[in-house]
């Protein structure tokens, strides 16, 4: 068995990497910064497979200048960067992540809502520059979180690590979805709910959906306008799920209280305003962010590459149909 020559589009954790430069020739960017389009189609030339990141727009131009590619390993749950149809439509394999980011994101959604709700990074800036000149009754009054209502929208795994947690604060968990889902009510002792009621009720609302058409700006003006004005919107899913423009308005103008975000609608890109608002959180899309995750998401990624060199199903294949023409 020949040695594949694989392109890996940014750095991941090295254990993954040696794991797969032993069966494979590989190039890796090592820039730490996103390719430019016209530098990742001359890159994937002539590659055997390609190790995308969710930043990394695999369309068809992307697949047709890869010419000879077995498979796109993405390094992501997501795949929504990745034309499924076009790589279907020529032959090419499409992989991605699951399972390994549920506990390491619902974890990340917990630690936006108590920083948002105890404004602990606008306490922190505070303090280092200097204004803190002793205790007062009234200095960056928040919201308690024991005993309140959390409203979870998206029922899936990492929704439902989610909500499970929050039976440690003897919290009220409501859920919204799609259909109900007996394992979450079973689990997390939630709620199945309309997602307008969800919004009405809810002190603490945690987005968890993936980005579909049909969830495409699920939240927006309309949406703001029947949260409470103290509640907190947190998301780790996807940016595009809230309408970004909209969220900076409420959170000018008190509509609601905080939000506390990890991925954005025009990801690098923030909406204008949102940086300069104390009453929003905002991370570079780290939920994943953990050594443990983040290097089993990569032993992932090259696993399904090297099944793939094997002639063998990569064992998370979105497209299994090309597998099996082939």
């Amino acid at each position: 068995m020949s040695r594949w020559n694989v392109y890996v589009t940014n750095e991941i954790p090295k254990p993954a990497l040696d794991m797969l430069e032993e069966f494979c020739d590989m190039e890796v960017n090592r820039t730490g910064k996103v390719l430019e389009k016209s530098v990742l189609l001359e890159k994937v030339k002539g590659r055997d497979a390609v190790l995308s990141l969710l930043t990394d727009p695999i369309d068809a131009e992307v697949m047709d200048a890869a010419k000879g590619a077995k498979i796109f390993a993405n390094y992501a749950v997501g795949f929504n960067n990745i034309d499924i149809p076009a790589a279907t439509e020529r032959g090419i394999m499409v992989s991605n992540t699951p399972g390994v980011l549920t506990d390491t994101t619902a974890e990340m959604a917990w630690a936006l809502l108590f920083s948002t709700a105890r404004r602990v990074v606008e306490s922190d800036k505070y303090s280092r520059m200097g204004k803190y000149e002793g205790w007062g009754p009234m200095l960056f009054l928040g919201q308690q979180v024991m005993n309140k209502t959390v409203g979870v929208i998206g029922a899936g795994r990492i929704g439902l690590s989610f909500a499970k947690r929050a039976k440690a604060f003897d919290m009220k968990v409501l859920y919204s979805d799609v259909a109900a889902n007996p394992e979450f009510e079973k689990e997390a002792d939630g709620q199945y709910v309309s997602l307008e009621t969800l919004l009405q009720e809810s002190d603490f609302v945690s987005v968890h959906t993936p980005l579909l058409p049909e969830t495409h700006h699920l939240l927006g003006e309309r949406e703001f306008k029947l949260m409470k004005n103290t509640a907190i919107l947190i998301n780790t899913s996807r940016g595009p799920v809230v309408n970004e423009a909209a969220l900076v308005k409420a959170l000018q103008t008190g509509e609601i209280w905080g939000a506390g975000l990890d991925v954005y609608e025009f990801e690098p890109e923030f909406a204008p305003g949102l940086l300069e608002l104390d009453n929003a959180i905002v991370c570079p899309h780290i939920a994943s962010a953990t050594f443990e995750t983040r290097t089993k998401m990569g032993i992932i990624a090259v696993t399904n590459i090297l099944a793939a060199m094997r002639g063998e199903l990569p064992p998370t294949c979105l497209n299994p149909e090309v597998f099996k023409k082939n």
